[in-house]
């Protein structure tokens, strides 16, 4: 069972990683600092973009419109933050 509690947590770190590569990589095209037209970047930002967005919607659809904010990335990096908390806190029923 510790094998899954490591498990859990390491798909949570991955989540989180994507989600800021994601952000990052949204600023970066925002100021023209990559070429969203390189094949390249289309392909990274279309495979981030598909494996977030089925997290993303949810979260959008709760929130109300912000204008060009969106807040559905700090909003779900919140909830991965507070899964882990909840995950490490009740870590002695995976033992």
């Amino acid at each position: 069972m510790q094998s899954l509690f490591e498990i859990l947590l390491l798909i949570l770190g991955i989540a989180r990683l994507f989600i800021f590569a994601h952000f990052i990589m949204s600023w970066l095209l925002a100021f023209n600092v990559l070429n969203p037209r390189q094949q390249f970047v289309q392909q990274v930002w279309q495979g981030l973009s598909r494996v977030l967005e089925p997290i993303y919607r949810p979260i959008r659809s709760i929130l109300p419109s912000m204008g060009g904010l969106d807040l559905a990335p700090l909003i779900a990096l919140i909830a991965i933050y507070a899964l882990e908390i909840i995950l490490r806190n009740n870590a002695g029923l995976f033992l």
